[in-house]
């Protein structure tokens, strides 16, 4: 049989050999009940079996991740280009969805149904993907290695530390909850950041309500441990102290009915407001809600030391010093930089800002193919007036020193494209009317009399840079800078060299890759009860139980795979009809 089959083959051979216009022969032949099926198609002269060996093989570009967050997930969702190899290193293999995990606290939704494995996520793209459950210790710039160490234990009961080279780097690794050096904070406090945060938090409540139903524990001990604080009055801390009054006095003191009246929740913020960055009527909303539900909020109120059953307070107004007995205390005051990030901005030259800073292309300043997305950076977005000479010499087309009513806003296009804060500054009360000023002019008397000298056009566009401000660590940011920058790497191979970077507004005023420009699609700020608040763009404001549907709709959406969107869906269902799951595990 082998002998038939290769002097069939020896022919055929020759005949591509000396025929190459056969461009496609399908051969089918059976030999002792098996069967063998030949398709080619030719283009070229065949040039024997190893034919394929001999092509020149194209090395891969190494692009390594760091992180499977918000950032991390939306770029590796969104790239496209096979001509990568791509390592993935994160110590979580799944990514999470964060906003929900409030609900997974009490609950509501079960903690599996808001992840989905980093794998399952990838497989279905065709790209060369690699992941490693490990944590990176270390960034060498200079070499282009990252320093990893694995979650996993190896025989030694040691943690293995490897290498991961480099040609693109993108850092996505989040950023960790910051405790403003409080003491007793990290030894005592509860965070909400991870999956598994949100379980302990869960664990703990559940803890709390068995340990006050035991016989031996005293009138004064129940009121302690059965005493919920929440540190932190921004979205995270207002809907998780929403959620928790609706797990327990909707759930719990049906199981504990002996319990009620020792349960209490208070909400600790500095400021004088909570949810300081929304509308103030949500605000307003939200404190009375909370009053009517018995939460009680104290606002100007400062947090300098945590113990493992009391929390010292300092008022801001008048200096008093209190301390709040408690039973469970969850921090949620904001986000500070990671350990290997601190280290990484001391190495390039950052150690003295606060966090990482990027351009507006997202590109690690001070070091060459490595690029910061998410809450683990900021855009150090570049001020108009460091460039105001050279805007003003490029618009000036008649080189007279002035600028006509035509030259201003022609030039405004391209200002506006590379330095977005002017967008903002163009809406303003101020702008519009100068602008108006300008256009109003329209005879070619008018014209010539109403031109801009330098002077005027730095007058005009003065107050830009100091209304700038960063962009906030939000979950809705992180997302949109991981699709950007996975399209400008989907585009590189359409480039030359330095395909990722920009065109100086004095060399051309154009860009092979606009910077990355954020478009605010609205907060949302759960309140409990049924009741959500929603603030949207154009000002709009919603409160009410018809926006707590429109909050299932969006997040429902916003999940990463119908699997996931299947299992929420069903939590919230079940909990509709069954009530929330009070079992500790």
């Amino acid at each position: 049989m082998r002998g038939t089959y290769y002097t069939f083959y020896q022919r055929a051979s020759n005949a591509f050999r000396h025929h190459p216009s056969l461009s496609k022969v399908l051969v089918v032949c059976t030999i002792s009940g098996g069967g063998l099926v030949a398709y080619s198609d030719v283009r070229r002269p065949f040039s024997g079996v190893y034919a394929d060996a001999a092509q020149p093989t194209i090395k891969k570009k190494k692009l390594v991740v760091l992180g499977t967050g918000w950032a991390g997930t939306s770029f590796l969702k969104n790239l496209k280009d096979p001509s990568l190899d791509i390592q993935v290193v994160s110590p979580s293999n799944y990514f999470a969805f964060t906003p929900l995990l409030p609900s997974v606290t009490v609950g509501t939704v079960e903690a599996r149904s808001v992840v989905e494995p980093i794998r399952n996520i990838v497989r279905k793209k065709n790209l060369d993907v690699g992941f490693k459950e490990a944590e990176c210790f270390k960034i060498d710039t200079v070499n282009q290695k990252v320093h990893c160490k694995s979650t996993q234990k190896t025989n030694s009961g040691g943690n293995e530390e490897f290498t991961v080279d480099y040609d693109y780097l993108v850092i996505a690794m989040g950023a960790r909850a910051n405790t403003f050096n409080t003491p007793g904070v990290i030894e005592n406090a509860h965070f909400l950041k991870e999956v598994e945060d949100a379980l302990r938090i869960r664990r703990s409540i559940i803890d709390c309500f068995e340990r006050a139903s035991l016989p031996s524990t005293s009138e004064e001990e129940k009121k302690r441990i059965l005493h919920f604080v929440v540190v932190g009055g921004g979205p995270t801390g207002v809907e998780f102290a929403a959620e928790l009054h609706d797990f327990l006095y909707e759930d719990l003191t049906n199981l504990y009915p002996d319990l009620k009246k020792y349960m209490m929740i208070t909400l600790l913020e500095a400021g004088d407001h909570i949810l300081n960055m929304f509308d103030k009527r949500i605000t307003a909303f939200a404190e009375e809600k909370f009053k009517r539900d018995g939460i009680e909020v104290k606002t100007g109120s400062m947090v300098v030391k945590v113990t493992d059953k009391s929390i010292s307070l300092k008022e801001r107004s008048t200096g008093e010093s209190k301390n709040l007995p408690y039973g469970m205390v969850v921090w949620s005051t904001g986000i500070g930089t990671r350990p290997v990030i601190i280290d990484f901005m001391k190495q390039i030259g950052q150690g003295n800002r606060r966090v990482m800073a990027t351009d507006e292309w997202l590109r690690v300043e001070g070091v060459p193919n490595v690029y910061a997305i998410g809450d683990c950076a900021t855009i150090n977005q570049r001020r108009v007036l460091e460039d105001i000479s050279a805007i003003f010499s490029k618009a000036d087309k008649n080189k007279n020193g002035k600028l006509n009513v035509e030259d201003f806003t022609g030039v405004i296009n391209d200002i506006v494209e590379r330095y977005p804060q002017v967008e903002l500054h163009l809406k303003s009360k101020k702008m519009k009317n100068f602008v108006q000023l300008l256009q109003s002019n329209q005879d070619s008397a008018a014209k010539q009399t109403t031109q801009l000298d330098i002077e005027k056009f730095k007058s005009a566009l003065s107050e830009v840079d100091s209304k700038m401000k960063s962009l906030p660590p939000t979950a809705q940011v992180a997302a949109q800078q991981g699709e950007y920058l996975a399209k400008c790497f989907n585009k590189m191979k359409e480039c030359d060299e330095n395909p990722e970077g920009p065109l100086r507004f004095r060399d051309s005023g154009r860009h092979r890759f606009k910077p990355f420009r954020y478009k605010h699609l609205g907060q949302f700020a759960p309140l409990g009860g049924e009741q959500t608040a929603a603030q949207l763009p154009g000002d709009w404001v919603s409160i009410g139980h018809s926006t707590q549907w429109l909050w299932y709709s969006v997040y429902a959406s916003k999940l990463v795979s119908w699997r996931t969107r299947f299992l929420v869906i069903g939590d919230w269902a079940r909990r509709f009809v069954f009530g929330r799951d009070s079992s500790r595990i």
